[in-house]
């Protein structure tokens, strides 16, 4: 009975061109961008890798392998287990050290994913003040709705974006009941951007923590890339900056930075902190490497933005036109059709060499399936105009418009 029924449930996934497949992508050390792809008939393919969130290729940098390399060496492999027994070691104090100094707070917490810091932090917040209310943006990230959902809480959705529909729901609660807004400064499916300072006026006025997920443009924008906010000034009212060390940083693990007392609170009290291993002493030496240079280095973060406009151009020419809500260094390509985006990105790999993702419901609303195209500083001129040869090339042979007036709803 169980096996019939979740057959019956992949079935539906893959008649709905929903299925996940995995594509072994074997990322070269130094090669970065390229990758080796093995194909179908054992042959090794050299394939461009276009959709990682290794945003600046820091996962390649020298001080970054060095710093693993020598935690390697002076440490071992694995943390031996989770920070309250034994996980804790050296290296966890100077990067939660430069987190907090990074983005001008107190405090910060490391968690094993940016994911599982989302997730641990809002659980744990709304567990413990009482009777809260949690505001959240509708295009917020799995890992922030999986929080949320986790909860008896009582919550509300406001549109995306949409600083009255926001406004409304808080005027409506007592000014003294427990609010925490939830939102994203770069929203990683379209590429657009919040109104960081109207959210958190609408918020502090009535009252609500502000939780503000950076995931998307830590490393990024603003001085020594500590994210949107810091490039606005206005991190300073944010009460709890989340950001993961996946992405730009180019290694792993999340965390979140605050005030001494909320940090504690979460260490506390966050069954998804607690009880799960920490870090191994390798990454969060890489970690910590990584960050400090990025706060010194503003050669990484001027390349994206160069390469980023010079690809966004390119695609114009060519008649592929960028989703118009994008604003940033995501680039989303609109196919707008599930089989077609999974037939376009098994084209694109196959003839050409270049690795897209397609981006299909439930990421995504039915209808505006898409690439998710990301440049990086490794990405040469050359590349680029592989690419939107290859992109050019596949639409044709798959009628696909590649333009497109709407966005994600």
């Amino acid at each position: 009975m169980y096996e019939d029924f979740l057959a019956q449930k992949l079935e539906e996934l893959r008649s709905g061109g929903q299925y996940r497949e995995f594509v072994d992508i074997n990322r070269r050390a130094g090669a970065y961008p390229k990758a080796d792809r093995r194909t179908a008939d054992g042959r090794t393919q050299q394939v461009t890798v276009w959709c990682s969130n290794d945003y600046l290729g820091m996962s390649q940098h020298p001080k970054v392998l060095e710093a693993m390399h020598r935690a390697v060496d002076e440490y071992g492999a694995g943390s031996g287990g989770s920070r309250n027994i034994g996980g804790t070691h050296a290296h966890y104090a100077r990067l939660e050290t430069a987190l907090a100094e990074w983005h001008g707070k107190e405090a910060a917490l490391v968690f094993p994913t940016g994911y599982g810091s989302n997730d641990a932090t809002l659980q744990c917040l709304l567990r413990v003040l009482p009777d809260p209310l949690v505001v959240s943006d509708e295009l917020n990230h799995a890992s922030i709705i999986n929080g949320i959902r986790s909860t008896r809480a009582e919550r509300a959705v406001f549109r995306h974006n949409d600083v009255g529909h926001l406004e409304e729901i808080l005027a409506a609660q007592p000014l003294d009941r427990p609010k925490i807004v939830a939102f994203e400064s770069v929203y990683s499916m379209d590429g657009d951007v919040a109104p960081i300072e109207e959210i958190i006026k609408v918020a502090h006025h009535h009252n609500a923590l502000t939780y503000l997920d950076e995931v998307h443009a830590i490393g990024m924008y603003g001085p020594r890339g500590a994210g949107l906010a810091a490039q606005l000034n206005v991190d300073h009212h944010i009460d709890i900056i989340q950001g993961t060390m996946a992405k730009a940083i180019g290694v792993i693990g999340g965390y979140i930075t605050g005030s001494a007392t909320l940090i504690d609170a979460v260490r506390s009290f966050a069954s998804g902190f607690i009880f799960t291993t920490s870090l191994p002493p390798a990454v969060v030496a890489a970690c910590h490497a990584s960050i400090e240079h990025l706060k010194t280095s503003g050669a990484e973060r001027d390349a994206l933005h160069r390469k980023t406009a010079l690809l966004r151009d390119a695609l114009q020419r060519a008649g592929i036109q960028v989703m118009p809500c994008s604003t940033t260094h995501v680039l989303p390509v609109l196919v707008g059709d599930a089989a077609l985006c999974k037939k376009s990105a098994a084209r694109l790999l196959d003839e050409y060499g270049v690795y897209l993702q397609p981006i299909n419901s439930p990421t995504v609303p039915v209808g505006t399936e898409r690439f998710r195209v990301n440049v990086t500083p490794n990405h040469s001129d050359e590349d680029i105009a592989h690419l939107v040869q290859a992109l050019s090339e596949v639409f044709a042979y798959f009628g696909v418009a590649g333009t497109s007036e709407v966005r994600a709803a």
